[in-house]
């Protein structure tokens, strides 16, 4: 139900009205990393699959841990299953996932090394994931909204340059910082192809893209603006002029006070927060008709109970003045009882009658 004074609803899918400005009395509710090993249908299928990437790459397999989440908890939005890193992959840099290690790829370190990458294949390569999309758009309900994704262009290409995961980003700074050109050239093939294959998934059914730019975080001033917010924008811009209609939630993890700067200048519809994001900053930094998303600790769902409810009605409270989709800080972790999910959806669905 929308708010009385915004007006009547535009779409029969709550999340796409907030994502136009308006609020809902019940803020609709998706969950990052929604599907996943928490769930033991999950780990069902992935067993089936064999490894990560074959799960990513059958579509029929990846479309049913999509809806898996979204049958369980009835949320109000599907993400699509799959990774950030499949760009880098669909670009011919080696890709694979270790038991106990996470991603690990052949690592990129410098101009001469961008021979290796190549746009030609990338549709081809990514065939299979828009497969997922248009079969995932074809099973949802009708108040669900589908939600395609890419990495963000400085966390994507930290991954490249330094081969795996990491805190600290160093490798990615150390070029970044030393050869600020050449690493853009890094940037420029991210940017390329990037809005090629999200133009594949809107093509494909995906509704709304949303940016994970997950390592935002520890960037001097001038290096966030320069690698985060200006190659958003760009991206931004792009997929504006393409696909205008298609909304945008940018999610700078860790931008601190540069989270204004970002909203204000990557051009995205809405943002999504952190958990250690301060709520009051947000609502005096963000303009009143920005959409913004989040921002639970995912811990706290580890915790559940009356703690889950009553953090979660505190982030409620908190965003109400501004058009708000309800989510996690950051991603489920696997150990996440199921139980404290399916009370969190129940929780939100109720909301604001259950409110404490």
């Amino acid at each position: 139900m929308v708010d009385s004074q915004i007006g009547a609803a535009m779409s029969p899918k709550p999340l796409l009205n907030v994502l136009q400005g308006q609020r809902e009395t019940r803020p609709p509710f998706w969950f990052m990393r929604q599907a996943g090993r928490y769930l033991a249908e999950y780990r069902a299928v992935r067993e089936k699959a064999g490894s990560f990437l074959d799960l990513v790459y059958a579509p029929d397999l990846a479309t049913e841990v999509t809806l898996q989440p979204v049958e369980r908890l009835n949320t109000d939005a599907a993400i699509l299953f799959s990774d950030i890193l499949i760009v880098p992959h669909a670009l011919g840099q080696d890709l694979d996932f270790r038991q106990g290690e996470g991603p690990v790829l052949d690592p990129i370190r410098s101009v001469k090394d961008l021979h290796r990458l190549s746009h030609q294949r990338l549709d081809d390569r990514a065939a299979p994931v828009y497969q997922t999309v248009r079969q995932v758009a074809g099973a949802l309900p009708d108040h669900v909204a589908l939600i395609g994704f890419c990495g963000g262009l400085w966390t994507v290409a930290s991954y490249m340059v330094a081969g795996r995961g990491g805190d600290d980003q160093a490798a990615a700074k150390a070029w970044a910082f030393s050869d600020p050109e050449g690493f853009d050239a890094l940037l420029r093939i991210l940017e390329d192809a990037s809005f090629t294959y999200l133009m594949g998934q809107i093509k494909a059914g995906a509704e709304v893209i949303q940016i994970f730019e997950s390592w935002a975080s520890n960037l001097p001033e001038p290096a966030f603006e320069r690698f985060v917010i200006e190659p958003t924008r760009r991206l931004v811009a792009r997929l504006k002029d393409a696909a205008g209609d298609v909304p945008i939630i940018g999610f700078p993890r860790g931008a601190g006070p540069l989270l204004g700067r970002f909203a204000e200048r990557s051009g995205v519809d809405a943002v999504s927060l952190d958990s250690g994001m301060v709520l009051s900053f947000a609502d005096e930094t963000l303009p009143k008709g920005l959409a913004v998303q989040g921002n639970l600790d995912p811990q706290y769902v580890v915790a559940g109970g009356a703690l889950m409810e009553k953090e979660a009605t505190r982030i409620l409270n908190a965003l109400s003045n501004h058009p708000h989709i309800f989510n996690l800080g950051h991603g489920f972790v696997p150990y996440t009882p199921v139980d404290h999910v399916e009370r969190l959806a129940a929780f939100l669905h109720g909301w604001p009658d259950q409110a404490a």
